[in-house]
């Protein structure tokens, strides 16, 4: 394929409708619009999600609990996918990322207890769950909480 090849889709490129243009366009005189009313008028129509006056979908649909805007998301990950590291290695959110194992920074990082770890690493994170702390620590590895 080369430069001068190059075309956009079939049907990919629409043409924007010419209305008011002649009765022979087929879009004279009233653009396509009809005969008086709400829509017929420059400005016209109602905003989305009105309903004509009657309660609207979005009203009539009961509502429960909030968003907490404070709340923290973590990175989660477990232990097992630790083996990935080299014996003896600092393991951090910024290793993570690098590696691809953790997808987003979020509010920090969760180390949770599934899997077995078998090296020894000093773990840098957020939180750890209990399982993953003595699982850590039986490996002869270090878990520091920042």
């Amino acid at each position: 394929m080369r430069l001068h090849e190059l075309a956009p889709a079939v049907g990919s490129k629409k043409r924007k409708k010419r209305v008011g243009r002649g009765m022979a366009s087929g879009n004279g005189k009233t653009s396509g619009r009809g005969h008086k009313g709400q829509n017929a008028r420059s400005g016209g129509g109602v905003r989305p999600g009105f309903e004509g006056g009657q309660m609207p979908l979005q009203r009539r649909i009961p509502k429960r609990g909030f968003n907490n805007i404070f709340r923290k998301e973590y990175a989660i990950i477990n232990v097992k996918d630790l083996q990935k590291f080299k014996d003896g290695s600092e393991v951090n959110i910024s290793k993570l990322l690098e590696m691809g194992i953790v997808k987003k920074k979020l509010s920090g990082l969760k180390v949770l207890g599934d899997g077995k770890l078998e090296k020894k690493l000093n773990i840098t994170a957020a939180k750890f769950s209990k399982v993953a702390v003595k699982k850590i620590e039986a490996a002869g590895g270090k878990v520091n909480v920042g």
